[in-house]
């Protein structure tokens, strides 16, 4: 594979990404998401369906910004950012997708809420250049 397939894997996470969390629009969703879609995700009931109602029965305000995406063949990872979730904190999230026929055949995800800046040791932030608002 080539950095120009690494290049267009990653813009169409971002699309996907965008299109269900962000703009759920689940018909244009579709087209992104392979119906096969394998879900290793504690969170989630199996498939894009599961996905699909996860994001469904969460609160309208939520969000999806991702930030830092690298691709190594048919595999991207992103580090994102779930605001709005209902939840007391914000989620940081490293999803490790697997694409396959240019839809998302595959995620995997590591989830853990945020820290405050009272909270970080490190004194850094867990996502971008500053603390959530």
């Amino acid at each position: 594979m080539n950095v120009a397939d690494e290049a267009s894997n990653k813009a169409l996470v971002l699309v996907a990404f965008d299109t269900l969390f962000n703009k759920k629009d689940y018909c244009v969703a579709e087209q992104y998401w392979s119906p096969g879609l394998v879900l290793h995700c504690a969170h989630m009931s199996p498939g894009r369906d599961g996905l699909f109602e996860f994001v469904k029965a969460a609160p309208a305000t939520l969000r999806y910004e991702p930030g830092v995406i690298v691709a190594d063949e048919d595999y991207v990872i992103v580090h994102g950012r779930i605001s709005g979730n209902g939840r007391p904190r914000n989620w940081i999230i490293a999803t490790i997708i697997r694409t396959e026929d240019r839809r998302v055949a595959e995620q995997w995800q590591v989830i853990q809420d945020e820290a405050s800046q009272m909270e970080s040791k490190s004194g850094y932030p867990m996502f971008g250049d500053r603390y959530a608002q």
